[in-house]
């Protein structure tokens, strides 16, 4: 594991080194299971990412590991359900962990960190299509953002996720090992369509202390064109 993370960091300085500060929050979707024994790398990565300002990962735990002898305790039918959507909208007939989803778009196993660096960096240097801006009301979460040219049909999203939790795996794959998970997504809903064309203001509940995150993505689980988040 140790060895990935020294490759993904080091990628990450690399292709970073001369580039000028990211202008876009980098949505990173990592498909991962408690029970999956290539996922661990993947996770440490993540959990990489989640120190970073520019980037906005978010684990999502899948449910189809959890026949082989350990079921995840974040694992939720929803994720699977989205990453088939992925493979669908990608034209691909296959789903698998560990996967991540860089802006959307661009699908790469979750343990190839060259391939996620260059991904991150590409999307990074790309203004974002739709800035959104997000505040606090209590237990609501006020979201603006101002109309893009040439969106076309869009999705709001509100994200919750648990920033790390520690779990001791008793069986399965990996069995007697404790691995720390970052970002993890509890919740995750769609508040609705926006075309883009006006400028956008709603509210949507967020109650307790989770963090949130507000992303706009075009319809059909395609590319995300803006996110923000509240720590």
């Amino acid at each position: 594991m140790r060895g990935y993370l020294a490759a993904f960091c080091a990628a990450m300085a690399v292709l970073g080194s001369g580039a000028q500060a990211q202008s876009n929050l980098v949505v990173v979707e990592l498909f991962t299971s408690q029970g999956c024994s290539s996922c661990p790398p993947a996770d440490a990565i993540l959990g990489e990412l989640a120190e970073r300002d520019d980037v906005l990962p978010l684990a999502l735990h899948v449910d189809y590991w959890d026949y082989i002898g350990w079921k995840d305790s974040f694992a939720r039918p929803e994720h699977t359900r989205r990453q088939k959507a992925y493979a669908y909208a990608a034209g691909q007939r296959t789903i698998y962990t560990p996967q991540m989803i860089v802006g959307g778009v661009d699908h790469v196993v979750g343990n190839k960190p060259m391939q996620l660096a260059k991904f991150i960096e590409d999307r990074g240097d790309q203004p974002a299509a739709v800035e959104i801006s997000l505040t606090r009301d209590g237990s609501d979460v006020v979201i603006r953002a101002e109309p893009a040219a040439g969106t076309g049909t869009t999705v709001v999203q509100i994200v919750r996720y648990k920033p790390k939790a520690t779990v001791e795996i008793r069986a399965g794959e990996n069995a007697g090992r404790t691995i720390t998970y970052s970002n993890i997504v509890m919740d995750w809903q769609d508040l609705g369509g926006w075309d883009g064309v006006e400028p956008l203001e709603m509210r949507a509940k967020a109650p307790g202390d989770l963090s949130v995150a507000v992303l706009v993505q075009k319809a059909g689980h395609k590319a995300i064109l803006g996110a923000a988040r509240l720590r």
